[in-house]
């Protein structure tokens, strides 16, 4: 996936995820999602993640509806910006693959 990071947002996005609230973590885990990074490149940011469950849209309303998570949202939403071309609802724009190997 892929969204924008705020130039002036950049400093505090770092820092936040230096020390990422610990209830954050343990919803990522509790939701199936492992070997999670975020890459940024002049501006832009790019997540991986490997899905390990059974029921990816149940997972993400599990972690959207969890308040911690929401409040995180709410902190971090306002350092970003999403692309303009994402699909109606996403808010980091999902990427096709194009190429994989294990």
């Amino acid at each position: 996936m892929a969204i924008g990071l705020r130039k002036e947002g950049e400093e505090a996005y770092r820092k936040y995820h230096a020390a990422i609230w610990p209830r954050v973590l343990e919803v990522i885990r509790e939701c199936n999602i492992r070997n999670y990074s975020i890459y940024l490149k002049d501006g832009m940011m790019f997540s991986y993640f490997e899905y390990h469950g059974t029921d990816f849209a149940a997972d993400m309303a599990k972690m959207a509806a969890d308040e911690t998570t929401q409040q995180w949202w709410s902190v971090m939403q306002p350092l970003q910006e999403p692309l303009a071309t994402r699909k109606e609802g996403e808010w980091w724009a999902e990427m096709e693959e194009i190429f994989h190997v294990d």
